[in-house]
Order: structure tokens, then sequence, then C-alpha cells
């Protein structure tokens, strides 16, 4: 043990990425249902830290791993969180708020009872509440020391599991009624009726139900797009595509749907995917981007795991996946068209990437005065999410495209995280052990009494007082506490993915909220 502790302290570097391996390598492992993942890095950081104290790498090394995280989140989430506000989304974003105060009072009281230091305490909220955002800010404000690291050690744990299990408490408790989850985008493929015939698709098309699209018809026993100016006979057929309650109303107005109808017969109109992989297209909409020079339509667009509808307006990504309908045998000419190389999916700009972090850098100097007395500022753990989030929701400015593929997003915000929990809980994993020796029960308890108040504090007021769809509420609930695996758990207790609105929407407001909440605590 002792040769072992020697050769990590000898390369840091070394002990960082041994901490990494082994870290995703426990991530995977089930406790209770719950996997870790990137924050299993923390346990085994701290292990390797007790064994080799002097083997942490510079503190810039997990500076630099957390701007890459919160750098990466607030460009994938921008778009969403803002788009929320202007629904539901400010009455569920209200709702975490008030739970996430709660818990820093909570924090603070339950940690003057037991003795623990203000620095320790500020670490048991953000464990608590899985922020590593909130980690770094009580770090900085204590100075440097390791005690907000064991406090967010101890409290980590009970932060990702205690929420699944009072979600499924929940559940049992009072009997609810999971909403059965319905598809988002549906196609149909119908047969016109005399009745809806000798109209061109752009007059169909104008008297549809909002959302719906004609992507392609059929006419006189041949596939073809939709053209605007095409005239319907009765017996023809149509491809539409649209939310699915709008769809059905289309095929009540229009004739009878008949699956099959074209898709059977691809003689003359195929379906191809390709995936955008060229410069050309990137901040273009689906309206201005480069046409080839044949007639093709767009009937969806893939980002990801999420299905959108082709809409003019729709921004195009790299790594965006294009369902196009085309004379038949036009693949090649589309590929070389659109470029359909893997690698777009993984395509960073690093001249976006460079500015964006650097404005955020700027952001987080700033020092906002309090009322009364005191400040804070947004430091390098708030000042680039903020301005991350604000250009996610822009897409482009001046030509630059801010945002990125979703696979090389994931892989930017899971290295960087692994790389900032790696190095703090190096270099907090003999004084981790000191202090749990003598303290860890009192963190503990205070911990789970923590977390219970931001989970019941957003379920029972969510569901009893303001009558919150459950889906919706599991994913406010997600966001206010804030791991990813959390929200896995939520659903899978729900079947569907309806739970990533709320998350998305709550989750980067909460981080920034537990950023100033830390700051505040520690004075």
């Amino acid at each position: 043990m002792a040769l072992l502790g020697s050769i990590l302290e000898g390369s840091p570097m070394l002990a960082l990425f041994m901490a990494i391996g082994l870290g995703y390598a426990l991530g995977q492992i089930p406790v209770l249902g719950v996997t870790f993942g990137a924050g299993a890095v923390l346990f085994s950081g701290l292990a390797i830290g007790a064994i080799a104290p002097r083997a942490a790498p510079p503190g810039l090394v997990g500076t630099l791993g957390l701007l890459m995280f919160l750098y990466g989140t607030g460009i994938q989430y921008g778009a969403q969180c803002v788009a929320g506000l202007k629904g539901p989304g400010l009455r569920w974003i209200l709702l975490a708020l008030v739970a996430v105060v709660a818990a820093l009072f909570a924090a603070q009281a339950v940690g003057g009872v037991l003795g623990l230091s203000p620095a320790i305490q500020a670490g048991m909220f953000a464990g608590a509440g899985t922020s590593t955002s909130a980690l770094q800010a009580a770090i900085t404000a204590a100075g440097g020391g390791p005690e907000p690291t064991i406090g967010y050690a101890v409290a980590y744990p009970i932060g990702v599991i205690g929420p699944i299990l009072l979600m499924s408490f929940m559940l049992r408790l009072f009997h609810l009624q999971i909403p059965a989850p319905s598809p988002t985008l549906r196609h149909a493929e119908i047969t016109v009726r005399p009745d809806a015939a000798s109209r061109t698709v752009a007059e169909i098309s104008a008297s549809l139900p909002e959302g719906v699209t004609v992507l392609a018809m059929r006419h006189n026993h041949q596939n073809a797009p939709a053209e605007p100016g095409a005239r319907l006979a009765a017996g023809d057929g149509l491809l539409i595509f649209g939310p699915p309650a709008a769809v059905d109303k289309a095929v009540v107005a229009l004739g009878e749907e008949e699956e099959g109808r074209l898709a059977k017969d691809r003689a003359d109109l195929d379906v191809v995917r390709v995936m955008i992989s060229k410069p050309a297209f990137r901040g273009c909409t689906l309206a201005t981007m480069p046409k080839p020079s044949f007639p093709v339509r767009v009937a969806q667009v893939r980002r990801g795991d999420s299905l959108m509808p082709a809409g003019p307006d729709l921004e195009l990504e790299y790594g965006d996946v294009l369902v196009l309908l085309a004379e038949a045998g036009r693949r090649p000419d589309l590929v070389a068209h659109f470029g359909d190389s893997v690698k777009g999916n993984a395509e960073l700009s690093f001249v976006s990437m460079g500015i964006g972090m650097a404005l955020g850098l700027l952001v987080g100097l700033v020092t906002i005065p309090l009322p009364g007395s005191g400040s804070f500022s947004l430091g390098v753990a708030g000042g680039p999410l903020v301005v991350a989030l604000f250009l996610g929701w822009r897409g482009s400015t001046f030509g630059i495209g801010w945002r990125m593929p979703v696979a090389a997003n994931m892989v930017l915000r899971n290295f960087g995280l692994s790389i900032f929990l790696g190095q703090v809980a190096i270099a907090s994993g003999r004084p981790f052990v000191d202090t749990v020796a003598a303290q860890g029960l009192a963190v503990l308890l205070g911990a789970a009494l923590v977390l219970a108040t931001i989970v019941l504090t957003v379920l029972l007021v969510g569901h009893l007082l303001l009558r919150i769809r459950i889906d919706d509420l599991f994913g406010v609930c997600s966001g206010a506490t804030g791991n990813p695996a959390i929200l896995a758990g939520a659903n899978r207790m729900l079947g569907s993915d309806r739970a990533d609105v709320g998350y998305a929407i709550v989750f980067p407001t909460m981080t920034i909220a537990k950023i100033i909440a830390v700051q505040l605590m520690l004075g």
C-alpha cells in the first residue's frame, strides 16, 4: 500500500485517471436499484486521496473540468429552460426554489444543533442536492479547505438514492395513477374521400389542424412529394404527420386511414435518412438551408433521442438526422449533399466554445452587492452556466453557432464532471477519513433531513396544493435535486420520459440558486 501511495503521489495525473476509471466501474454497480455513474468518481477519488494524500492534481485541473460540465449543461438545456418560462415552467421553478431555500435553512438549523462547521453545512447542503457547482462555490467561499468536500461526499449517496425512494413511496401512499404516455408525433396514411378531393395540397394544408403537415401524396398509382399546387382526386392517398390528437382530427376531416397506402410502394418515392455533418448547414433553418438540385421533402428531424416536426423555423445542428422523402435512387446524391458522416455527431466548434466559456468566466467575476451588507458573485460555477443558458437559447449569433451535437455535449459534460470530482476528492481523501470518524453520523443525519426538506416540499406542495400532474411533478423533483440518476429513476417509475421536460426547465435555474445559497450561507 505504501508503494502504491508513493507511485500515485509521484504522478498526480495517474491518480486522477485511476480515480476516473475505478469510479466509472463502481458507478455501474446498482445500489438499491440506482447506479451513480460519474458520481462514483467521488468515492474512488476519496479512497485514493486517503492512500496518497499528496497525489491531488492542481486545483486548476478540477476547475477546468467543472467549467466543461457547466458550459455543456447550459448549452444543452438553454432553449428548453427559456421556453418553459412561457408555460407552467415558471410555477415549477418557483416551487423548486421554495424547496431549495427551505433546505438551506434546514442545513443551517440541523448543522447548528449537531455542531457542524458552516463549511461542512454548505458541503452537506450541496451533497444533498447533488450539485457539484454548489460544491465548487462552497470550496471557494470557504477559502479552499476540504470541509465542503467532506460534507458533500457524506451527503451525496443520500442525495441520489433518497429522492427515488421518496417518489416511489409517494406513489404508494397516495395510490396515484400514472398517466399513460402518448406518442409525441405520429404519421397517418389517408385515402381521400370524394368530398375532400378537387383541392390542391396547399388548400388542404391550410384547413388542417395546427401542427399537421402533408408530406407526400399518391396519385395515379404513384407516390410523389406533396407539392403545394398538386390537385387531389377522390381515392388519392396522403401521408400526414403531426401531434397525435391533431392527426386524428385530420383523418376524420379528409377520409379514411389506410396503413401502408404509400409506404408499401417505394418505386418512385423513397425514405432516406441522412446525418448533417457539413458546416454549411450549421445555424440554418429548414427554410434557409442549401437545397439539392432535385425535389426533396424533410419529413422529420431526429436530434439525439428526440423526434421533432420539420417546421420551417427549426434550426439545424451538427449530428441532426433528417428523414427525407425523395425520388427513388437519390440516396447517393443526398449523402453527398448533407454529408452523412458519423464524425458530425461528435463535432465541436472550439471557436464558439472558447468564446462562450471566456464570456462566462467574465460574468462570473462580476460582484453583485446585497441589500444591507455583503455581496456575492456567480463565480466560475455560475457565470459559465448563465452565459451558456443564454447562448444555448439563442442558438447562433453573428454567424457563430453556439450549440453542439448531443453526443459531443454528453462527452464534454461527463468528462468534465469526472475530472472535477476526481480532483476535489483526491485532495480531500485524508481529511475525509478523519472527519467521518468523528462526525460522519451527524453529517449523514443532517443530509437526510436536508434532502427530505427538498423532496417533500416539492412533492407534497406540488401534489396537494398546486395539483401538478405526477409525471411533471417527478420531473420538477428530479431537477430540484439534480442528479441525472434521479431523473432516470423517475422515468422508470413513470414508464415514459415526460419527466425530462420538468428536469430541463428546473435543473439549470436550481443550479444557480444553489450556487448563490452556499455563498450566502458562508457569508
